[in-house]
């Protein structure tokens, strides 16, 4: 595994009860299967009809923010060799596959009225079709962080309501189109990020805060909250369309998927407890919330004040209830910390209102320790079982939840032998001890889980992280026509899903 110095400390008596998890555990309709997105796998970025997201206008504009120069042209280039996937897909032998479509790829300029483009329809088709071919349901994610750039320049993306309406359209050609066999809808991928990183931090696309002119101008304090907002008021609009005109003949569900960061208090005072219970009502809650109450958590409110949109009456009853289920992804925990609230100090930041200073290290020890080349996760699989029980307790037991994503990184080299680098036997121990974990907390009963998708099928496009990274069952080989290569971990998760199936090799295991 990939540990550094001053990691967690000494693990507890019974720390390998993961060695014995197994498919048995859960129940026969448990989900299990694996994630990917069109914008990290697909390619083809200016061909099949494409228009240009977000991210293609992000990487253009600030190319030295990918650690590694790259873009998304390449990815896995899924887009031409889709046929590659399905026989990973099917060599995995999983239940099912959460995909994503391009909203570009169906609607070059983002809006209904610009046109449908046929070519992307038809692309989707096909891979639904031998999806459903070979007995894998599709998860499907109507929006995973591309949207239209024409939208973002046409009237400001997220920060304008019109995108709502927008947004409504787009999904409901997916319903329309392809509803008759995905019966797992997704509609926004973690709405929360999007709104953190994209406005508050400027890390990732649109850029807003990217530069110090527009964090002084108090951007950041506002621009997070507001992008939030419109982000719910889409997810809700596209979720009550599904409902009300497709559930009852399509026979579906929909949800949203949101990231699971969890927060450990930093000590027992009671300023700490505090600081973590804010920190993941600033992550989780925001988001959440709405969903369960209607309304933003009481600390948010408190907190940021005028800045926070507040919900309409119609909007309230729009939002609240607006799912089937919520995907949770999870991958690593911080500690909380307080920071003195000072009422007089103005609005900077989303960054600074919650007043926790978010840290892995506690006294010299890791939280968890670093996975390989990534900057952020740091490994916690108890922060997965805590996440889901914090859920139970606040937001009810009765919530049913997928896991949309859990997966760990390792650092891309190509001067490793494939050999070696096949050899991922750090990934199995993550994934069986988070399955530890998530088999304590429905054992518990914390709560409902009905799935579980490792992140992710294929060493993809990892957003600013680049090609520096990877999370893949399967290795892609760039030197040699981007040839998957199943893992170690890829033999490992076949067996464990198909359980006492029968088991067939994976081709090229090792190769």
């Amino acid at each position: 595994m990939h540990a550094v110095a001053g990691q967690a400390s000494q693990p507890s008596s019974n720390y390998k009860e993961y060695l014995n998890v197994k498919r048995s555990d859960f129940a026969n309709d448990f989900v299990f299967g694996v994630s990917s997105t069109a914008s990290q796998t697909e390619g083809a970025t200016k061909s099949g009809g494409r228009g240009p997201s977000i991210w293609d206008q992000y990487i253009r504009e600030f190319p030295a923010k990918i650690s590694d120069k790259s873009n998304m042209e390449v990815a896995t280039e899924s887009y031409k060799l889709y046929k590659e996937d399905l026989l990973a897909l099917k060599n995995l032998g999983v239940d099912a596959y959460r995909f994503s479509i391009s909203w570009t790829r169906i609607l070059p300029d983002g809006t209904l009225s610009g046109g449908i483009n046929r070519k992307g329809i038809k692309f989707y088709n096909k891979f639904i079709d031998e999806l459903i071919k070979l007995g894998i349901k599709p998860f499907v994610t109507i929006f995973h962080f591309d949207s239209p750039e024409a939208l973002e320049h046409k009237y400001g993306g997220f920060l304008n309501r019109t995108i709502v309406e927008d947004f409504k359209k787009y999904a409901e050609v997916c319903f329309k189109t392809f509803g008759d066999r995905v019966k797992n809808w997704i509609t926004i991928n973690e709405p929360n990020i999007l709104a953190k990183f994209g406005y508050g931090m400027g890390i990732a696309p649109p850029g807003r805060c990217s530069d110090r002119k527009n964090c002084a101008s108090g951007n950041s304090a506002t621009e997070p909250y507001i992008a939030a907002h419109n982000l719910l008021l889409a997810h809700a609009t596209a979720a009550k369309l599904y409902k009300k005109k497709y559930q009852a003949t399509q026979g579906g569900q929909i949800g949203l998927s949101l990231v699971g960061l969890y927060y450990e208090p930093y000590s027992d005072s009671l300023f700490d407890r505090n600081a973590a219970k804010r920190a993941m009502d600033f992550e989780l809650g925001w988001i959440v919330e709405p969903l369960v109450r209607g309304k933003y958590p009481s600390s948010m409110r408190k907190l940021v004040k005028n800045r926070l949109p507040v919900f309409t009456a119609q909007e309230k009853e729009l939002v609240k209830g607006s799912f089937d289920f919520i995907g949770i992804n999870y991958y690593t925990a911080r500690y909380a910390k307080n920071i003195p609230i000072n009422p007089t100090e103005p609005a900077i930041s989303y960054l600074v209102d919650e007043h926790v200073n978010a840290t892995v290290n506690k006294n010299g020890v890791l939280i968890g320790p670093n996975a390989g080349g990534s900057f952020f996760l740091f490994i916690y699989p108890p922060g997965l079982y805590k996440l889901l029980n914090f859920m139970g307790k606040h937001y009810g037991k009765n919530l049913t939840i997928y896991i949309t994503e859990n997966g760990v990184t390792e650092k891309k080299n190509d001067s490793i032998p494939i050999k070696q680098a096949l050899n991922d036997q750090f990934r199995i121990e993550f994934i069986q001890k988070h399955l530890h974990q998530l088999r304590r907390a429905i054992k518990d009963g914390v709560i409902n889980v009905k799935g579980y998708f490792v992140w992710s099928l294929l060493d993809d496009f990892e957003w600013i992280e680049g090609y520096g990274i990877g999370y893949g069952l399967y290795y892609v080989d760039r030197k040699n026509n981007l040839k998957r290569i199943p893992k170690k971990s890829a033999k490992w998760y076949h067996d464990f899903v198909n359980g006492d199936r029968k088991k067939t090799r994976i081709k090229n295991y090792f190769a």
